[in-house]
């Protein structure tokens, strides 16, 4: 599998893995910012652990992991993921995406989903790319929906939250069909 690098002025997204994960310590130790995830992220172990498993995935081809790097502010930002691919039916999610406080609102993460779906779309040639958003999240939820995200249905109290609370998940997509129309009227 290829390792992409997805760049244009405003971000660039490199493999995420062992090597630069450290670049992510201090964000993922900021409040709340993985409140709707069932990952625990918040101590430097327990990010190991999320990349490792994310890093796993990559060499079973599974997912590509991407540290995210903010050029405007040459930093890095956070992280984001194509996850459970599947190269037969040609459909993956786009997910596990968190970035540090002060990079919300900045039009970043807005930079970082059109590289990934350019990717997707023109580069891989899939049919389909698919996010879940826990049903309370209403903040990703209206971005998923602000990139043109079509809501498909909400898989009900599906996901063990850490807290032991049982989440209901909103599940979009994004047709290839689609994409053309969305990417002149939402990225260009």
């Amino acid at each position: 599998m290829t390792i992409p690098t997805l760049e244009n002025n405003r971000v660039k997204l490199t493999l995420l893995g062992m090597s630069n994960y450290k670049h992510l310590i201090e964000i993922a130790k900021e409040p709340n910012l993985v409140q709707y995830s069932p990952s625990k992220i918040d101590t430097p172990e327990a990010l190991k652990d999320y990349v490792q498993t994310a890093v796993d995935n990559f060499y079973n081809k599974t997912a590509i992991p991407f540290i995210i790097f903010d050029k405007q502010t040459n930093l890095y930002a956070g992280c984001t993921r194509f996850g459970l691919i599947n190269w037969h039916n040609k459909v993956l999610h786009i997910g596990w995406t968190w970035i540090g406080h002060q990079f919300q609102g900045t039009g970043l993460n807005k930079q970082v989903k059109y590289l990934m779906l350019k990717y997707v779309f023109e580069t891989l040639k899939f049919d389909k790319v698919e996010f879940r958003a826990d049903e309370r999240n209403i903040r990703s939820r209206k971005a998923i929906e602000n990139i043109g995200g079509t809501l498909e249905g909400i898989l009900r109290k599906d996901t063990l939250m850490l807290d032991g609370f049982k989440r209901s998940t909103c599940c979009y997509g994004i047709l290839k069909e689609e994409w053309g129309a969305i990417k002149k009227r939402v990225f260009e």
